[in-house]
């Protein structure tokens, strides 16, 4: 079984506030609901600049390198990029491919709520982090 040092109670709240974020950037449309074809580069899904981002940034960015290495290990898993048999590989390559900011990277994926909910339901065998809180 992994070994994860993140609290399960944080871990629920970053996955949560995650989501609230992401559930902030929507599609801009015309006057009659379709998506507007908007050469300004308007605020499509995918990019993320919800008023949430600099306090997720600030979660991330406050945690230990270990820590962070998890939370990389955690999407890759629930991505499907690695299994959780294969958690310490996960550690070690997070580290090796560390560059910059691990929030940029990590929320540069619009999918990463979910793919943190998957991994923690993968490695604890269907029981939801988010629900309970803990592992």
């Amino acid at each position: 079984m992994a070994e994860i040092t993140l609290n399960p109670e944080f871990l629920q709240m970053l996955i949560l506030k995650t989501r609230a974020a992401w559930a902030q950037v929507g599609h801009i449309s015309d006057d009659e609901g379709n998506l507007a074809d908007d050469e300004s580069g308007g605020l499509m899904r995918g990019e993320r600049r919800g008023l949430s981002d600099q306090e997720l940034i600030d979660l991330i960015e406050d945690l230990e390198p270990d820590q962070q290495a998890e939370l990389v290990a955690l999407f890759w898993i629930g991505r499907g990029d690695l299994e959780p048999e294969e958690w310490d590989d996960a550690i070690s390559l997070a580290y090796g491919r560390h560059n910059g900011s691990t929030a940029d990277y990590l929320l540069s994926h619009p999918h990463l709520a979910a793919h943190w909910d998957d991994a923690l339901d993968r490695i604890f065998d269907g029981t939801s982090v988010v629900e309970s809180g803990r592992y």
